[in-house]
Formats: structure tokens, C-alpha cells, sequence
């Protein structure tokens, strides 16, 4: 016993903190922890600088705009939100379900299309639409030579430079958030589930409404608020169109009227929209919990007749050639025939600049969420979780309040610096950090921090935590383990994340216009900067390049949906 005893008062200490004359020995952080602290500040600043703006004066600036197109803009945005979320859940809901649950011509190929709009930004479908439908378009020109019209008095054309011309387009161009959550949702449901619908003698529709939706419902509304929150932060479409809006009112305050205090609290206002949706979003699950159980047979499928299915073809049809294939054909014909005046060596520049930016920002936002997850992973502790969180957070906050955030601290920060220089040296430095590409990887890092940190988290949480004891029982520290251990069986997922997050990057349109540098053009800059001069066919060259680069997330969406539900692939090698 004597022995015992002696053994436990020789182990105690070194599992507790050693307190003695000197005091109580403090642990410190890990160089891990450290780190994502520092990550989540950097994320968190342009949000804490809007919100510490709200409370500046402002002059008679704020005043000006809140008597004059203040009630515009909330009006527009909120109009502009809840159509564009209406449309995106009914199409996006009913083509999931069709493909996932119906037998018709078409469906295989149905599956994997339906998410090619995701690869036209929302202000290219707004040119290939404007330059087709306009006044002086292909389609009333033709028209007018075939019913002998004069004029426009003659006829009644629908305006597509307006607000439901703008809410149209974006649905279809977001709809794929709405069916691509909503497919995989019900692809996972249990056959378990269906068959007592069925015992019950509900039919399809019925089934649908009364199970399979239930059911569904967290997946919908995870989309709908993804689709709200790229509505929220729309600029390129809503601005050619002419409708005014939070971002377009923001970019104007910044630009025409050079006020700084009064765009960032147009930008606050804008954060509330966004903090509305997160908070809807969370209120909607109601402590709800959707579980299903482990019956993973193949799903049964109804087959339709002959008028179901061409309704069904016709359905899912529809988007995918307004939202993909007539503005892909319309941007192809105008590059062709007419097409960039500077495709040559000065588009290349614009092409160089936008890869340059998106390689760049893809591998900081990939090794930012590699450090994120690995440290979550060493240390799970409530701190930890919350600052990934808070640096999870930047996809949610438009990019024009990502812009304003950034531009007021280091735009000062550069003052300061100069004046420095100035005062003590008697030379100056210019720009550094507001004035060059740094600023726009910053803003690209925040802004799409979260899709390469979910991506990675899911995939580093599929290793079993085996390996990380074997890796340092081998004597391998936890940065050795992470290089040779983990990061060899995550290149795959790696890659895809930073794929996504540099597609996205090549599509950003408000944070690049805002915090560009002076004579610095991307080709999303340069689609922009055309079409505003009313040259669309001009910007066709630089809008068909992006869309061709945004196929490639749709390609990597469709791989890892296919054969994602356990047994479907067996069924299809059977099948």
C-alpha cells in the first residue's frame, strides 16, 4: 500500500498544474491556438469596423440619403430577397424531387445539368439578356420586321432592366443551392419513411407533401438562406439594371458622393439583412431534429405516363436553358462576331490578373482552413470552436461590406505610414497595403474562408484519430503528423476546396470594383466596365471566360453527388 501510495502522489503532480512559492504556472496557448485566434480577428475585423461606424458622425450626409433613396434601397431589397427566394425554393424543390424520385426521359441527364447555372455569374446572364431582349436586340428587332411595328408605341415589350427582370435572372442562376441541398437531402431519406407513407395510401404528391418535404425542410431552408445571402450580395446584375439596392447604394456613397462614415453605415444596415437571415435560419429548425433511419435500400421511383413525364422533361428543362444554355449561346455568338477589342496581349493581362488573384487567394483560404480544422482537431475546446465559427463567418457578409470594412483601417493605416515617412524621412511610400493586390486576397480570404474550411473539416474529420496517435507514437510532432499523415490522405478534398474558392474568386464582382488598385483590371472588372458603357457584345469575351471556368465546380459537385447515397452504386451497375 505504502508503495501505491507513493506511486499516486508521484503521478498527481505532473497531471496537475505545479503551484509553488513562485505562483501558479499559467499554461499558455499552443502555437495552434494562438493561430486561430489570430485568423478569427482578421476575419472579424471588417465587420467590428462597420459596427463601430454606425455610432460616427456622418454630417448631413446620412440625413441626405435617408430622406432621398433610403426607403428605396430597403424597399428594392427586400422585394428583390423574398422573390428571388420564392422562385429559387419552388424550382429548386421540385426539380430535387423529380430527378431523385421519377422515372422520366431525360433524368440521368437532368441530374448533373441542373447545376450548369451555377456557373454563369448573375451580372453575365444579365448582359447575354439585355443585348437579346432590348430595344434595339435580335428579338424585337425581328419582331418589328414581321408584324410592320414602327415603334415601341406600337407594341407592348416586357422591360428586362427593371426589378422583376433582375429577380427573374437571379433565380435562375441561384436555384442550384436550393436543388443541390435538396437532392442530396432526399437521396438520404430512409425507404423506411416512404413505405409507411405508402401503407397509409399516400400517392406521389401526397408523399411528397407530407413526408419527403418534412423531412427535406432543414436542407431547404440551408439553401434558401445560402440563395438570400448571394442575393444580399448582388451588385453587377441589380446595378446594369438599374435597381437601386443596399450594394449599388454603398458603391455610390463610397464613389460618387467619397463618403466614408456614411457607406460604412449603408453597409451596417446591410449586415442587419444578413444577421436576419442567419437568425431566421436557426429559428426555423426550432430545436427540431430530422433523423432517419439506417434503411438504405435503393429508392423506389415512380415511372409517369407520357403527359407527367413531358411535364416533368419540361420542368426541369426550363432552367437549365434560361439559366445556362441561351445566355451561354448568346455570350459565344457575340464574342465571335464581335467580341473584345483588346483580346490579345492586354486581355491576357486582364486574364492574368484575375488567375493570379483567384491561384493566390484559393491557396490562402486551402492552408488557412488546413490550420483551422487541425487545430479544432488538437484542441476541441469551446474557445477554439467558437473562433472557427467567427472565421467561418465571412461567406455570410456581402462583399461590398467586406470591402468597406477592409478599406477604412488600412487606408488609414497607410496615412499614418506616410505621414511617418513624410515627417521623419522626407519620402513617401504611397499605397502598401490599401493600394496593391494584397487587399483583394485579404478580401477574398475572408470572404470565401468558409468553403474551403467546410470542405476540409468534413474531410479531415473522416480520419480516425488512430493515425494521429500512431503518428506520435512514431515521434512525430503535430505539425509532422499534419504534413505526413493528414495532408496526404486529404489532397483530393484539398483540392476541390481550393477549386471552389477559385472560381469563386474569378466570379467576384463588388469586392474587386471596390478595392481594385488604380489600373488594375480583372475580367469580371472588365465585363463590368463594358457592359456599363453599353458595349455588351464587347464584354461577351471576358463573360464567356468566366462562365467556361465556372463549369469546373459543377463538374466536382456532380462526381461527389454520384453514387453518394450507400448502395445506389451497386444499383447502378445492376441497373
Amino acid at each position: 500500500m505504502a508503495k501505491h501510495s507513493n506511486h499516486q502522489e508521484s503521478v498527481l503532480p505532473a497531471m496537475q498544474p505545479r503551484s509553488s512559492a513562485r505562483g501558479l504556472r499559467i499554461r499558455r496557448p499552443s502555437v495552434w491556438a494562438f493561430s486561430t485566434f489570430v485568423i478569427a480577428l482578421l476575419v472579424a475585423m471588417p465587420v467590428i469596423v462597420i459596427l463601430a461606424h454606425v455610432f460616427f458622425p456622418s454630417g448631413d450626409v446620412w440625413s441626405h440619403l435617408a430622406s432621398t433613396v433610403l426607403g428605396r434601397y430597403l424597399s428594392n431589397t427586400v422585394v428583390l430577397s423574398v422573390s428571388v427566394a420564392l422562385g429559387t425554393t419552388l424550382i429548386g424543390t421540385a426539380c430535387a424531387w423529380l430527378v431523385v424520385m421519377c422515372r422520366f426521359p431525360g433524368k440521368r441527364i437532368f441530374e448533373w445539368a441542373l447545376l450548369l447555372p451555377l456557373a454563369v455569374p448573375t451580372y453575365v446572364i444579365a448582359y447575354a439578356y439585355t443585348d437579346f431582349l432590348q430595344y434595339a436586340g435580335p428579338l424585337q428587332s425581328m419582331l418589328r420586321e414581321w408584324f410592320g411595328w414602327q415603334g415601341s408605341g406600337d407594341y407592348y415589350f416586357p422591360e428586362v432592366r427593371s426589378l422583376g427582370g433582375a429577380s427573374l435572372l437571379i433565380t435562375m442562376v441561384l436555384y442550384p443551392y436550393v436543388y443541390l441541398l435538396a437532392r442530396a437531402s432526399f437521396m438520404e431519406q430512409s425507404v423506411s419513411a416512404l413505405d409507411v407513407g405508402r401503407t397509409l395510401g399516400l400517392g406521389p404528391w401526397r408523399m411528397f407533401r407530407r413526408v419527403a418535404l418534412p423531412l427535406a425542410r432543414p436542407a431547404v431552408i440551408g439553401g434558401v438562406s445560402l440563395v438570400l445571402m448571394e442575393t444580399l450580395n448582388e451588385f453587377g446584375a441589380v446595378q446594369f439594371f438599374g435597381v437601386d439596392t443596399f450594394t449599388t447604394g454603398i458603391y455610390r456613397t463610397w464613389f460618387g458622393l467619397g463618403e466614408q462614415v456614411a457607406a460604412a453605415q449603408l453597409a451596417a444596415c446591410l449586415l442587419v439583412f444578413v444577421f436576419i437571415v442567419v437568425l431566421l435560419e436557426r429559428a426555423s429548425r426550432g430545436g427540431k431534429r430530422y433523423h432517419a433511419s439506417a434503411s438504405y435500400q435503393p429508392l423506389p421511383q415512380y415511372r409517369l405516363g407520357s403527359g407527367s413525364a413531358a411535364l416533368a422533361f419540361l420542368a426541369c428543362f426550363l432552367p437549365i436553358l434560361i439559366g445556362f444554355i441561351f445566355p451561354a449561346l448568346i455570350l459565344l455568338e457575340m464574342a465571335i462576331t464581335t467580341g473584345d477589342p483588346l483580346f490579345g496581349e492586354q486581355f491576357l493581362g486582364f486574364a492574368f490578373n484575375s488567375l493570379m488573384l483567384a491561384a493566390g487567394a484559393a491557396l490562402v483560404a486551402v492552408l488557412l482552413a488546413v490550420l483551422l480544422s487541425y487545430s479544432a482537431r488538437l484542441n476541441g475546446s469551446p474557445w477554439i470552436r467558437s473562433a472557427n465559427r467567427v472565421a467561418a463567418m465571412g461567406y455570410a457578409i456581402p462583399g461590398s461590406v467586406v470591402a468597406v470594412g477592409i478599406m477604412i483601417p488600412l487606408a488609414w493605416l497607410d496615412q499614418r505610414l506616410n505621414l511617418f515617412l513624410r515627417d521623419n524621412y522626407g519620402f513617401l511610400v504611397g499605397l502598401v497595403f490599401s493600394g496593391t493586390a494584397f487587399v483583394l486576397i485579404y478580401a477574398y480570404t475572408v470572404r470565401f474562408l468558409a468553403v474551403s474550411f467546410n470542405t476540409v473539416e468534413a474531410s479531415l474529420g473522416k480520419v480516425t484519430p488512430s493515425m494521429d496517435a500512431a503518428a506520435r507514437t512514431l515521434g512525430q510532432t503535430a505539425g509532422g503528423a499534419l504534413r505526413r499523415v493528414h495532408t496526404p490522405i486529404m489532397r483530393g478534398s484539398l483540392l476541390a476546396a481550393g477549386i471552389l474558392v477559385f472560381v469563386d474568386v474569378m466570379k467576384e464582382l463588388p469586392a474587386t470594383i471596390i478595392l481594385r488598385p488604380f489600373n488594375f483590371d480583372t475580367l469580371a472588372v472588365r465585363a463590368y466596365s463594358l457592359a456599363s458603357d453599353e458595349r455588351l457584345a464587347e464584354s461577351a469575351t471576358s463573360s464567356l471566360f468566366i462562365v467556361a471556368v465556372g463549369i469546373i465546380p459543377v463538374v466536382i459537385l456532380s462526381l461527389a453527388m454520384r453514387n453518394s447515397r450507400p448502395g445506389s452504386r451497386k444499383r447502378s451497375q445492376n441497373g
